[in-house]
């Protein structure tokens, strides 16, 4: 892949050898994320940042990163506050908006959107979320957060063994996820969700096909013994068409400190690509596993502001330049202790 001046639009696009060169980048800019050094190499770039369905970590973390690298970001977070609550097609607001762009980060609710909006756009364009379909910056960061924490325990993502609980028909991170899991060899894979909510069958094909040994179960304590992470996600009921068709399977599929002593590795790692719905009749992740070390949401979420660094220092061909401005921090980072 050849990502100096292209959109990233799905995980499609990737090979291991790219997802290696994207995390090699990402590694080197690990003290501009945590602020150990600053860099203005993308000076006078523009990022539209362009969000058309709720977003905290993404719309976030896609701007602090581009400011992390001293460019600037233009917002909008909304359709209502766009010229497309007036019928402008994506095509005409995509000429319009790369016209005061260098990059634009794009997240719509529509499958299939990012793509149109794309082959429109004079400027490339990187899929922050469309619709059910993708979400390729979040399975990158959850591959990369993978790695981190396998790492630890001096295992890698060949012969991982990994349970995916929750949603898996709407969530979109859970689809992009599986297709880079695919690039692997010796994955495991437990699927966890009732019937109604399975993975599409075209992601189960393609994980036959790429060889990864699935196991479908509607039982949570047998989807996550004997795995190195388990990956959980809400249900996704902005997809469904009736609100309370959603409110059956709240709940269904809770994991709390009890569930994961009784069934899990002393070192399997808990992630959420988050939101996690911390409601009462959901609560998939129960607060009692706050104090588990293994829960890595967090770190998990810290890592998407490094791995969009990377995406955007590729795409806009600066990856060799962030030395060449880097310098030291004016300013004290975090509580004093």
């Amino acid at each position: 892949m050849d990502f100096s001046g292209n959109h990233i639009l799905s995980i499609d696009q990737f090979d291991r050898s790219d997802i290696e060169k994207l995390f090699s980048v990402a590694d080197k800019l690990e003290p501009f994320a945590s602020k150990e050094k600053i860099t203005r190499v993308l000076e006078g770039a523009i990022l539209g940042n362009m969000f058309f369905e709720p977003s905290t970590r993404t719309r976030i973390s896609f701007g602090a990163s581009f400011n992390l690298l001293g460019g600037n970001v233009r917002e909008i977070t909304e359709v209502g506050s766009s010229s497309l609550a007036k019928g402008e097609s994506l095509a005409d607001t995509a000429q319009v908006l790369s016209g005061y762009s260098d990059i634009i980060v794009l997240r719509h609710p529509e499958n299939g959107s990012v793509q149109k909006f794309a082959e429109a756009s004079r400027v490339p364009v990187i899929n922050a979320g469309d619709g059910s379909n993708e979400h390729p910056s979040q399975a990158l960061l959850d591959l990369y957060t993978i790695q981190k924490e396998l790492s630890q325990n001096k295992k890698n993502l060949d012969n991982l063994r990994i349970a995916l609980v929750g949603d898996l028909k709407y969530g979109r991170a859970v689809h992009s996820l599986c297709k880079i899991l695919s690039k692997y060899s010796n994955v495991k894979m437990d699927l966890v969700s009732p019937e109604e909510l399975q993975l599409p069958e075209d992601l189960l094909n393609q994980l036959t096909d790429a060889r990864v040994s699935v196991n479908q179960t509607e039982n949570l304590e047998e989807g996550i013994s004997e795995v190195d992470i388990i990956y959980v996600t809400r249900v996704q009921e902005e997809r469904f068409n009736n609100k309370e068709d959603a409110n059956k399977y709240r709940g269904l599929l809770s994991l709390n400190q009890s569930i994961y002593t009784a069934n899990c590795e002393p070192n399997t790692v808990i992630m959420h690509p988050l939101p996690r719905d911390s409601r009462s009749d959901a609560n998939e992740l129960d607060r009692d596993l706050y104090a588990n070390p293994n829960l890595a949401i967090f770190r998990q979420a810290d890592n998407g502001v490094v791995i969009r660094m990377a995406m955007f220092a590729l795409v806009l061909g600066v990856e060799g330049k962030i030395e060449k401005t880097a310098k030291p921090v004016n300013w004290k980072v975090g509580l004093s202790s």
